[in-house]
């Protein structure tokens, strides 16, 4: 893995940034509710850090595989397994690129992660064709993309982009996808590719995945710098997480979105 990525990770923030009332992890695990088989059926959640969404799935009773490349995200979820009890079915250190389990093992795999820290298509390719082989007949793929257009959205709504470093950081974001941060600012964030939304469903449908759909994560929503305190008003939440359902698939909308999540299935 790439040492920039590698020393993003290992600040340790990944862990904190998915709690609370966060709009991200809310929204997908209303769309992991939707999309992924009833329980009990097994699941790889690859690039799955602590195991944010590793661990309420298997509270929820699925069989859980989770793989990381970051020593640090797997020590975490080892304590995590201690401390809460919860025990998922392994927690290893992997590769996208190259799965330690044999062909149509799983009934859903999530790739969260890695197809943004893969700079070239045909990296992203061979994750791909590995979540394809280990995946069953029938099973559900459903893979996390960052947008071609984060960057900017969010140097508008933190006003970073003030600073020229990071306007230039939007310019090559925009013109190539390859997002590259050459400051010391971890809210920068880290080496990724950012995929335009057409982009990112071409890429699962070469892989041979069918039915291919896109869905906002985020929608527009977390551009409000105090979407976190009205999710946590419950009567407000659930008005705001409707209406977030009913726009989610808007082509128009996707790209809008930080996250978006593609779903396929095999």
């Amino acid at each position: 893995m790439n040492e920039n990525i590698l020393k993003y990770y290992k600040l340790g923030q990944e862990s904190s940034r998915l709690s609370g009332a966060s709009l991200e992890r809310i929204r997908t695990e209303s769309i992991l509710r939707r999309f992924l088989p009833r329980s009990p059926a097994t699941i790889l959640d690859v690039g799955g850090a602590d195991g944010a969404y590793a661990f309420p799935l298997s509270r929820a009773g699925y069989e859980v595989h989770l793989i990381d490349p970051v020593a640090l995200h797997i020590e975490q979820a080892r304590e995590k397994s201690n401390s809460s009890g919860v025990r998922l079915a392994s927690i290893t250190r992997g590769d996208a690129q190259k799965l330690e389990f044999p062909a149509h093992f799983a009934d859903a795999i999530l790739y969260f992660g890695p197809l943004y820290h893969l700079d070239s298509q045909s990296e992203r390719s061979a994750a791909l064709r590995e979540a394809y082989r280990t995946l069953k007949p029938g099973g559900i793929f459903l893979a996390a993309f960052i947008s071609r257009f984060a960057s900017l959205l969010d140097g508008v709504r933190s006003h970073f982009l003030e600073n020229e470093e990071f306007a230039k950081i939007v310019d090559g974001d925009l013109k190539t996808g390859q997002h590259r941060n050459p400051t010391d600012n971890p809210a920068y964030f880290t080496n990724s590719y950012f995929h335009h939304p057409a982009e990112a469903k071409s890429e699962v449908q070469e892989a041979g995945f069918k039915n291919v759909r896109l869905l906002s994560v985020e929608g527009p929503f977390w551009l409000v710098n105090d979407i976190q305190e009205q999710l946590e008003k419950p009567e407000v939440s659930q008005r705001i997480l409707e209406y977030m359902e009913r726009i989610e698939a808007e082509e128009e909308l996707i790209g809008s979105s930080a996250h978006f999540i593609a779903v396929a299935e095999k």
